[in-house]
Order: C-alpha cells, then sequence, then structure tokens
C-alpha cells in the first residue's frame, strides 16, 4: 500500500496546522501501511483527523460509521466547506437522497461516505456498497462493538460482514472509552489482521476533578456557577430534574436551558445553538446532550447525579476544556445518591419473567400478530408504553436494552419522522392576509414556490433547507412556523425522532424468549463491577482523581496531577505539618537565647525562607515573640 510523504501538506492544506498533535501521526502512518489499527484516544483528541488525513492520501472512499447524527452533519458540513466532497447517509433520509449519495459513490464523486451501522441491514444497500472504490474503513466510537462495552449496539456487528467485500481495505476503529478487555474484543469483533492498538495517555493535564459530598446538591450547584461565569454542562439522571435545575439556575439570575429527548428536535436545536453561542451558557441535561457536539471553551461539567459507570462518567467529564485551558469536573452527592444509584441498578436488571413481559407487551402495543413485523419499524413513545401496561419506567427501558442484546429487537433513534406542512388558507385568502413579520413573508413565499401541491394537503418539509434559504436559525424557523400555524395560516406538524422499535425477526411466542447468559449473566456481573468502581471513585479515588480513572482504562501512571482534591487536599495538609515543623524549630532556636531575624532566617533556610518568615509573622501576631533592640527576636 501507498506510504506517502504528503501528509503534513494535506494537514496544511485542508486544516491549516503546521504539525499533528499527539499521536495522529503515529496512526495516520500505521493505516496507511495497511495494518488494521484501534486508536484510543481520550475526548478531544482530534480523533476525526485521524481517518480524514488518511482518506485524502488513499485516494478513494472512506467509509466511516458512527452513530451520531449530528456528529456525521457536522463532519460533513465541514468537509464540503474545505471543498472536500462527502455525504452522510442515516436512516430515515429521503430515498432519492440516499441513491444519490451511493450513486455518487459508485461514481468516484465522494471521498467520505458516513454511515449509521443501522444502514448496513439493508442487503440492497450493502450490494450497492460493493460497487464504490472503497480504500479506508473508520469505525468511530468503536466500544460500541463489543458486549462489554458500557454502549454495547448490537447493529455494529455488522460491520464486519462488510469488511469481507473490501477484503484488502485496512479498518481504523476510534473511541475514547476502551478498557483492555473492550480493546481486545473490538479487535476481535472487527476480524484484526494482526494486533495493533496505538494508545494517547488519557491523561487531561487541564482538568481538575472534584468530588464533594454535600446535603444541599442544588445550593452548592449555583454557589459553583454563580463563581465561574463560564460555559457550563450539568449532567442530570432524568428529565424533569434538568427542568427543575434549570429553573431554579434562573431564578438565581444565571442563564440556563435544559435539554433531554422529549423535547423536540427544533427545541433541541435551538437551544443546542443558544449554548454553543455562549448565549445561555449553561446547559443542565440528560446524557441525551453532548455526543458529537463540539465546543472547545466549556470550563466546567458538573455531574449532579452519579453516573452508572466509570466509562460513562470519564467520556462526559472530558467535555470540559478541550481547548487546553483549565477546566473542573465537578460530581456532587451525597448518601441518598449511593443508594439510588444501587437502586437504579437493580431495576436495570429486571427478571427474566418481567422482560417477558415487556416482550409480549410490546408486539401488543404495535399491534403484531404473531409470526409477523419482521423487518418493520415502529414509532415507539415509552412514556405512553409504561403508562398504557403498568410498567416501572426504567426496568421497561432496560427490559428493552436486554431484548435487544438477545437479539430479537432493536431500539434505534436514527430513524426520522420529517415535519410536514399544508396551507389552511386558499390562495385567494392569502392576497387579504397580513405577514406580521418580515419572516413569515418570507417564509409562506418560499413554501409556495418551492412545494407544489402544498394547497391540496400536508406536505414533507426540511426546516433545515427553510433555515438556509432565508438565512436564519433552524429555531427561529421552528417558531415562525408555529406562529403561523397558531394564526390558522397553515397547517404545522413538527418532526420527531423519537425511538423506534425494529424487530429483526418475526414476532415469536412469549414461552420462545430465551434470555441468555450474554445478554442477562454476564453483562449483569460486569455491571456490578463497573457500578463498585464507580462508588470507589466517589468515596475514595485514591491516591488521585486522574490516576483512579487511568488505572481504570489500563493506563497505570504514577505521576499525582497535583489539581484533583484529592491531589490538593495532600497538599494543605503536608503544607500544616510543614508549617508546625518549621514553628517548632523557631521556637527552638529563641528558647536558646535571642538571635537577629536574618541571622535565625538563614539558620532555618532549609524550612525555605518564606515559611520561615510566615511562621515568624503569625508568631509575633499571637505575642509569643517579641523584638528585642529593633533586629533581635526573643520569647516572651
Amino acid at each position: 500500500m501507498k506510504q506517502p510523504a504528503d501528509i503534513h501538506e494535506i494537514l496544511r492544506k485542508y486544516w491549516g496546522y503546521e504539525t499533528f498533535r499527539s499521536l495522529q501521526e503515529e496512526i495516520i502512518r500505521s493505516v496507511l501501511a495497511g495494518k488494521d489499527t484501534l486508536a484510543l484516544m481520550p475526548t478531544g483528541g482530534g480523533k476525526s483527523v485521524t481517518y480524514q488525513v488518511s482518506a485524502l492520501v488513499l485516494e478513494g472512499i472512506c467509509l466511516v460509521v458512527t452513530p451520531l447524527i449530528a456528529l456525521m452533519k457536522d463532519q460533513v458540513e465541514e468537509l464540503k466547506r474545505r471543498g472536500i466532497p462527502a455525504e452522510a447517509i442515516y436512516t430515515g433520509l429521503p430515498h432519492e437522497q440516499v441513491d444519490s449519495a451511493l450513486n455518487r459513490g459508485i461514481c468516484s464523486k465522494l471521498r467520505f461516505l458516513y454511515l449509521s451501522p443501522e444502514r448496513l441491514a439493508s442487503e440492497r444497500f450493502r450490494e450497492r456498497l460493493k460497487q464504490m472504490p472503497v480504500t479506508l474503513i473508520a469505525v468511530d466510537e468503536a466500544h460500541c462493538i463489543s458486549q462489554w462495552g458500557y454502549d454495547f449496539r448490537p447493529s455494529y456487528r455488522r460491520i464486519a460482514e462488510i469488511r469481507g467485500y473490501f477484503p484488502e481495505v485496512p479498518v481504523l476503529a476510534l473511541t475514547a472509552t476502551a478498557t483492555p478487555v473492550v480493546a481486545e474484543d473490538i479487535q476481535r469483533q472487527l476480524g484484526f489482521r494482526e494486533t495493533c492498538v496505538l494508545t494517547k495517555s488519557f491523561r487531561r493535564e487541564n482538568i481538575a476533578y472534584v468530588v464533594r459530598e454535600v446535603e444541599d446538591k442544588a445550593g452548592e450547584l449555583v454557589h459553583i456557577l454563580s463563581s465561574l461565569d463560564a460555559g457550563a454542562i450539568v449532567y442530570v439522571r432524568k428529565r424533569d430534574t434538568a427542568e427543575q435545575i434549570a429553573r431554579l439556575l434562573e431564578q438565581k439570575g444565571l442563564k440556563a436551558h435544559f435539554y433531554h429527548a422529549g423535547l423536540t428536535a427544533q427545541q433541541r436545536s435551538g437551544r443546542q445553538e443558544a449554548w454553543k453561542s455562549g448565549e445561555v451558557p449553561v446547559m443542565v441535561a440528560t446524557n441525551a446532550f453532548g455526543m458529537g457536539i463540539d465546543k472547545a471553551n466549556v470550563r466546567i461539567v458538573v455531574h449532579f447525579d452519579i453516573p452508572d459507570t466509570p466509562e460513562a462518567y470519564f467520556q462526559e467529564a472530558g467535555r470540559a476544556g478541550r481547548d487546553g485551558e483549565k477546566a473542573y469536573a465537578v460530581l456532587l452527592y451525597n448518601r441518598g445518591a449511593l443508594t439510588g444509584l444501587k437502586t437504579r441498578f437493580t431495576k436495570n436488571f429486571p427478571d427474566k419473567k418481567t422482560i417477558r413481559r415487556v416482550y409480549e407487551a410490546l408486539g401488543n402495543y404495535f399491534q403484531i400478530a404473531e409470526g409477523s413485523g419482521k423487518g418493520y419499524a415502529f414509532e415507539f413513545d415509552p412514556e405512553r408504553f409504561v403508562r398504557d401496561f403498568g410498567f416501572d419506567y426504567l426496568q421497561a427501558l432496560s427490559a428493552v436494552g436486554i431484548l435487544q442484546m438477545a437479539g430479537y429487537i432493536e431500539c434505534t433513534t436514527e430513524i426520522n419522522s420529517y415535519s410536514r406542512i399544508g396551507f389552511a388558507l386558499s390562495r385567494e385568502q392569502l392576497n387579504y392576509w397580513e405577514p406580521d413579520s418580515a419572516l413569515s413573508e418570507q417564509l409562506l413565499v418560499l413554501l409556495m414556490r418551492t412545494y407544489p401541491g402544498i394547497f391540496s394537503g400536508t406536505i414533507r418539509v426540511s426546516e433545515k433547507y427553510l433555515s438556509e434559504e432565508t438565512g436564519r436559525t433552524r429555531h427561529e424557523v421552528y417558531e415562525a412556523l408555529l406562529a403561523l400555524a397558531r394564526r390558522k395560516v397553515i397547517v404545522y406538524i413538527p418532526g420527531n425522532d423519537r425511538p423506534y422499535i425494529v424487530y429483526h425477526q418475526p414476532r415469536l411466542p412469549v414461552s420462545y424468549i430465551t434470555i441468555g447468559k450474554e445478554a442477562y449473566e454476564e453483562r449483569k456481573k460486569l455491571s456490578s463491577e463497573r457500578l463498585e468502581e464507580m462508588i470507589r471513585y466517589v468515596r475514595e479515588g485514591t491516591p488521585c482523581r486522574q490516576l483512579f480513572l487511568m488505572r481504570y482504562f489500563g493506563q497505570p501512571e504514577k505521576e499525582p496531577c497535583g489539581i484533583c482534591d484529592l491531589c490538593l487536599e495532600r497538599k494543605k495538609q503536608s503544607g500544616r505539618h510543614q508549617q508546625r515543623e518549621a514553628e517548632t524549630a523557631v521556637r527552638r532556636a529563641l528558647s536558646e537565647k535571642p538571635q537577629e531575624v536574618q541571622a535565625l532566617v538563614r539558620r532555618l533556610e532549609a524550612f525555605g525562607r518564606e515559611e520561615v518568615v510566615g511562621v515568624i509573622r503569625k508568631l509575633l501576631d499571637e505575642g509569643i515573640l517579641y523584638y528585642r533592640e529593633d533586629t533581635f527576636l526573643a520569647m516572651k
């Protein structure tokens, strides 16, 4: 395989950098030598550059498999802006858009094709894929392929199947969170021809990890954010908690939004834009927020609730300080939080009888007859499902996850329900209607010009397209369309990206459902071990928070970070001990006879001049020493 000498030229031409970051060049040269490569790099380490530079050297198409639609869209837009042809394909795109992207790939008019893993399930899609001049397969969030990973996704297993179409093409797998066991499994699942793991230290020199035990977590959060006027993320576990905390912060004079999966796509987009621009510096969010979000100057990430695993915590905390400047990762907890963590673990593994009940209820919810449903996707409203069938919310979602692990169904958010718009007024009535804003008028003209048949019924529209054409943000377009709907000018049905349940096999009688050890007992054991490690981090974390996390990920270093709460407390204790020793030495020296100040300081300079002078001032203030003849010190 071609080994280039111009990777630096490509970096300069397209990215404007003179040098690569740590490990990037090593990864690129490994890929260009034809090696299957697993790259372990922390969040913000520059993973995308490694496959993008490699692909531009190799001159064919790079397939990028990622579960993050936001990342796909951002990177495709960024590549196009740099003059590099790229497309993204994910479930829910219009057929014509998918066909256009595939045709461009087959005709060698693309350099990058981003895919969601679910697309690989389509036989027709894979047949088209075979016709492309693929020279590199990049697998982002590679830990998702491992059943031992904290975010296992069965659809990732299909990546190994397409390797057979391109036997000589190297695979570059990338992740920011993989223990040694997971790293080994990633290589096995992707069919690595030989072991090749390149690791960048997970050490984040600029992040100060802090754990605080406080009874009033909300009060402590307000105190922390009030003293830090900068971009922040506050992670919570529940949607209602996100809303409550955001309201509390607003009441205290702090600009904050809440963000969770219950918001519409337009609402989430608008809040994300406001946060990224700095208009609203604090985002209070569930873990639905953050993946694929690129904001370098986040100064603090606060975990209001304890995550289930060190992997989840490390990835979320790692969104702080991606610009290299000083940042903080703070975890707040109390005794109730630790109890809740263990209760949640129990609900994460409901008994097998409950899991079978959930499977049966899903079939009834979607009205699928036994023996039917294979290949179909059904929109899934979890809140309505648990309400209609009387399940505990967390138990039901956990059961869905276990059924997915067992291969019966798949739960995905990759299928988008598109927005629809129709006119409530006729063309004649519109002639007499007065728009209340320039944007409203602009949108009405654009809708009539772009969508034939819009007066005959509701048709599918794209807020993104309307945003680009009007030069307004998607949130502004969304609000303007809502206003037009309220005035009964249009009928507007906003799209959503709720989860979908996909049946990969027909609905079975519940008695046929078997939950094997891999899907249940083994994962329960592993989850229990992760939970215990998370509790250890919270309660102990010794000797240093940073070292604790690094050792968990198989990077046993010895040098403490010096800036986490434990390191700072150790320094404080050490300082107090040294001060006590210096004070003892000063008292002992002056108990012998009065001494000239400078001579005393020189005599005890092994303790440090500033330390000795500080002790002398303290003893003078306390009246234990006094000046004799101006330059001599004596004991009273």
